[in-house]
């Protein structure tokens, strides 16, 4: 089952910390979003395995966009 990993601040990407095909756990920071001079880290809701990531680095978002997706364990 596949689960989205969302934005949950309108920022910038500051940094990706992981990869396709990574394995994370949950709560595991998958990404850093910038926001005011702040920066903000990204969980992961579930353990499972990196399947695509859809921004990249230096990329604005918008609270709900969709950063990554995982496939459940």
């Amino acid at each position: 089952m596949a689960t989205e990993v969302t934005a949950h601040i309108t920022g910038t990407v500051w940094k990706i910390l992981v990869t396709v095909g990574q394995r994370v756990d949950e709560e595991q920071p998958v990404a850093i979003l910038e926001s005011m001079k702040m920066e903000m880290p990204v969980e992961s809701p579930d353990d499972g395995t990196v399947t695509s990531i859809a921004v990249e680095e230096g990329q604005s978002v918008e609270e709900g966009d969709v950063l990554m997706v995982l496939d459940g364990e």
